[in-house]
C-alpha cells in the first residue's frame, strides 16, 4: 500500500508532520478528518523494495511540457463536449509519469465525490501553480472550464516559448565557458608541472609569470583546494540563506534591476510577465483585485510585488492602479500612461496585451544583441587566458635555448 508524507494543522493550531499509508491521497485525507486533522499537503513517498524512500523521487520534478501537454488534451477534451471526471479518467490512462498520473487518478476520485476540482488542484502545488487554480476557479464557476484550459494553455505555451529563447541564447556561452575553465584546469595541473619541473632540474629561476600559474596548478591539486571549496561552500550557504530572507531578496531584486547591461532586459521580462498574466487573468474573467492578488505571488521580483499589492490596496479603496506602478521604478513612466489610458477608457486588458507584445519583441531583440556581443567576447577573454598560460609556458623554454640563465 502506499505511503503519504502529510503535513497538517491540529485542532489545537499545532503543526504537525507525518507519513501514512493509504490506498490514495484522498485516503490518506479522509484518515487525517477522521483525527480531527486538517491536511495542508499530502505527497506520495516513492517506496524501494526494501522499504526505503526512492533517490530518484525525492529528485525527480514535474515537466512543464507534460502538463501543458496534459492542459491541451483537457481544453480538447471539455470543449468537444466530454465531462470533466470522463476527461479525467481518460488522461490518467495515457500519461505515462508515475507521480503524474497518481495525482490525476486521485483528482478525478475527488471531483467524482462531489469535491472542487479547482478544490483538488491546491494539494499538488508542484504541478498546479495559482494562477492555474484561479483561472480554472473561475472556469468553474462560469460553467466555461474548457475556455479555461485553451486559455491556460496558450498562455503556458507563451511563456515557455519566451523561456526557451533565454535558455537557448546562453547554451553557447555556457560551452565555451566551461572549454575554457577544462582547458586551463588541464593546462595548469598537467602540463606545466612537468615542463617547469624540467627546467627547474637544470637550475633556471622560473619567470614570475611561470611561477604564479605554477602556484595556481599546486593549489590546485593539493588539499588546499578542499578548503577553498569549503570556504565557497560556506559563503554560498549564507549567502543562500540571506536571500531568502525579505530583506536579502529585495536586495537581489533590486541590484538584478540595476545591473548595467542585464538591468533593462531583466526589468522588461519582468514587466512582460506582469502585463501578459494579467491579461490572461481579466480575460478569464476573474475580477480585477483577485487578479492583482495572483500576479503579486508569482511576479518574481519583489519591488514588483510591492508595487502590485500597492495597486490593490488603490483598487479595494476605489482609486486607480496605474501611479503605484508608476512610483515603482520597475515599470516605465511610458508604460505605466498607456496603463493609465487604458483603465479610464476601460480597454485595460486589451492594452496590457499590447504593451506585453511591444515588450516581447524588444526583449528578443535585446536578447539577439547580447547573444551576439557574448559570443565573441567569451572568445576574446578565452584566447587572453590561454595566450597568457601558452606565454608563462614558452617563455622559461626560450630562456633556456637561449642560455639567459
Amino acid at each position: 500500500m502506499p505511503r503519504f508524507h502529510y503535513t497538517a494543522i491540529a485542532s489545537t493550531g499545532k503543526k504537525n508532520r507525518g507519513s501514512l499509508a493509504a490506498e490514495s491521497a484522498y485516503a490518506a485525507r479522509k484518515q487525517l478528518r477522521m483525527r480531527g486533522i486538517h491536511a495542508t499537503s499530502i505527497k506520495e513517498l516513492k517506496e524501494t523494495e526494501n522499504g526505503g524512500v526512492s533517490i530518484l523521487s525525492i529528485f525527480k520534478k514535474s515537466k512543464k511540457s507534460q502538463l501543458l501537454d496534459f492542459t491541451k488534451q483537457m481544453a480538447t477534451l471539455l470543449n468537444s463536449g466530454i465531462k470533466l471526471t470522463e476527461s479525467l479518467s481518460v488522461l490518467s490512462v495515457q500519461v505515462r509519469d508515475s507521480r503524474f498520473k497518481s495525482a490525476i487518478t486521485d483528482i478525478r476520485d475527488r471531483v467524482v465525490t462531489g469535491e472542487g476540482f479547482s478544490d483538488a488542484l491546491k494539494d499538488y502545488g508542484d504541478y498546479f501553480d495559482i494562477i492555474y487554480i484561479s483561472m480554472i476557479r473561475v472556469g468553474e464557476v462560469t460553467g466555461s472550464i474548457g475556455q479555461s484550459f485553451s486559455t491556460i494553455s496558450g498562455f503556458m505555451e507563451k511563456r515557455q516559448r519566451v523561456e526557451s529563447k533565454v535558455i537557448t541564447a546562453m547554451i553557447y556561452p555556457i560551452i565555451l565557458v566551461v572549454f575554457c575553465f577544462v582547458a586551463v584546469l588541464i593546462l595548469t595541473t598537467a602540463v606545466i608541472p612537468k615542463i617547469t619541473a624540467q627546467i627547474e632540474s637544470t637550475g633556471q629561476q622560473l619567470p614570475w609569470i611561470t611561477q604564479q600559474i605554477k602556484a595556481f596548478g599546486d593549489t590546485m591539486t593539493s588539499w588546499r583546494v578542499f578548503i577553498i571549496i569549503g570556504v565557497l561552500a560556506v559563503i554560498v550557504w549564507a549567502v543562500k540563506r540571506f536571500l531568502k530572507t525579505e530583506k536579502g531578496a529585495f536586495l537581489r531584486d533590486k541590484t538584478l534591476l540595476s545591473l548595467p547591461v542585464f538591468g533593462p532586459l531583466i526589468k522588461q521580462r519582468v514587466v512582460s510577465r506582469f502585463t501578459s498574466t494579467l491579461s490572461t487573468l481579466l480575460s478569464s474573467g476573474l475580477a480585477m483585485a483577485e487578479s492583482l492578488r495572483v500576479v503579486s505571488e508569482v511576479t518574481g521580483n519583489r519591488l514588483m510585488k510591492r508595487a502590485i499589492d500597492q495597486s490593490r490596496e488603490r483598487i479595494l479603496a476605489g482609486a486607480d492602479i496605474s501611479t503605484p506602478l508608476r512610483d515603482s521604478g520597475v515599470i516605465d513612466p511610458t508604460i505605466a500612461h498607456m496603463v493609465t489610458v487604458g483603465e479610464k477608457s476601460g480597454e485595460l486588458e486589451k492594452m496590457l496585451i499590447n504593451i506585453s507584445q511591444d515588450l516581447e519583441s524588444s526583449t528578443d531583440i535585446v536578447i539577439e544583441r547580447l547573444s551576439a556581443a557574448i559570443e565573441p567576447l567569451i572568445i576574446i577573454v578565452m584566447a587572453l587566458v590561454i595566450g597568457v598560460i601558452a606565454y608563462a609556458t614558452i617563455l622559461p623554454i626560450l630562456e633556456v635555448s637561449s642560455g639567459n640563465f
